[in-house]
């Protein structure tokens, strides 16, 4: 069996580069668009998830509320990697605090994303 990923960004060109650099990784891609409908995802599809990949601004509901969230639900263990523009050390420690596993920056780097993945997803 595949191992799902959750992607939550607002960029559809983003979700599209992850999507395709993680699918021919063999992973399964789920795809949010906010923070809103990644926690509906995650409702829906959370047993099957392995990781979650998440930008921190987005409309709606931005990265930091949105792991705060998902650590209130049955899910909270899955790990959450966010991968962002912002370079903000104190973005990085509330997002930390928060529950999130690990940060990488935007624009990724593809052998740079699938190690760190590796890490997370067994």
């Amino acid at each position: 069996m595949e191992k799902a990923i959750l992607i939550v960004d607002d960029s559809p060109t983003l979700r599209a580069s992850l999507s395709f650099c993680l699918k021919n990784a063999g992973y399964d891609v789920i795809e949010a668009v906010n923070g809103i409908d990644g926690l509906e995802k995650i409702k829906k599809k959370g047993e099957v998830i392995s990781l979650i990949i998440l930008d921190i601004i987005m409309p709606k509901m931005e990265g930091i509320a949105f792991i705060k969230e998902v650590k209130k639900t049955p899910f909270r263990f899955i790990p959450v990697l966010i991968l962002s523009t912002e370079f903000d050390e104190h973005k990085r420690k509330e997002a930390r605090l928060a529950g999130a596993a690990g940060w990488l920056t935007k624009p990724f780097k593809p052998e740079q994303l699938l190690w760190v993945v590796k890490k997370f997803v067994r």
